[in-house]
């Protein structure tokens, strides 16, 4: 496990935790680390939601499939950052989604029972790792109001704008790399890929944007 060590320091759910700590906290959690290849399914939905699972390497994708087979990408997560929480925490019995690796992917999957809970040892870490899932989940509830403020835009042109937009806030910088591929990009924005290759070409067109794949760059003010 050591070999994690400067990863999981980065992770919110230990900030506040030392090395010596974690280690123990480790041992005391049962955590396992699990290698997965790309596009295999890390958690399948209808699985139970007892997991809380940290990107040890590569990346992964939180998927929702409806009744019809239409998929749409939730949200991405990278190297540090915690997937399932929320799920576990809510007690409910299965998961209702799939998080499936991006790339070859390690993981590392805690129960959470067994960190919500004092154990025998009554391990002092235990009130700090708490915390810290409550803020990990509230600081996830931001994130999905910012989903919800992409998504609920009524045109294609609309919701990749808001994207872009916020992505250069986050980014702090009109040049970025987003995490998704175009096919990738229309399913996290709920939108048909070739009308998201129409909107992006007539920004490019317009000279608006630069796009190169994963790579934008915003050169001025976007418009309606």
């Amino acid at each position: 496990m050591e070999k994690y060590f400067q990863i999981l320091r980065r992770c919110p759910l230990f900030q506040g935790i030392t090395e010596n700590e974690l280690l123990v906290m480790l041992e005391c959690l049962g955590a396992r680390v699990i290698p997965f290849r790309k596009k295999e399914t890390i958690i399948a939905e209808g699985q139970s939601a007892k997991y809380i699972g940290i990107i040890l390497k590569g990346s992964a994708q939180i998927i929702q499939v409806d009744y019809f087979g239409k998929r749409s990408i939730v949200a991405g997560m990278e190297v540090s950052e915690l997937f399932g929480e929320s799920f576990a925490c809510a007690g409910i019995k299965s998961i209702p989604i799939d998080v499936v690796a991006a790339e070859d992917t390690e993981v590392m999957l805690i129960d959470c029972l067994r960190l919500t809970h004092s154990c025998s040892n009554s391990c002092a870490f235990h009130q700090q790792t708490i915390y810290n899932l409550l803020k990990v989940m509230a600081t996830k509830n931001l994130i999905f109001h910012q989903k919800i403020e992409i998504t609920s835009k009524r045109t294609t042109r609309e919701k990749l704008m808001t994207y872009l937009l916020l992505q250069v806030k986050k980014n702090d910088s009109v040049s970025f790399e987003i995490p998704y591929n175009r096919q990738e990009l229309a399913d996290y924005l709920g939108v048909e890929r070739s009308g998201l290759s129409v909107e992006i070409s007539k920004l490019c067109r317009q000279g608006l944007i630069e796009a190169d794949k994963k790579k934008f760059k915003i050169l001025k003010e976007i418009e309606e």
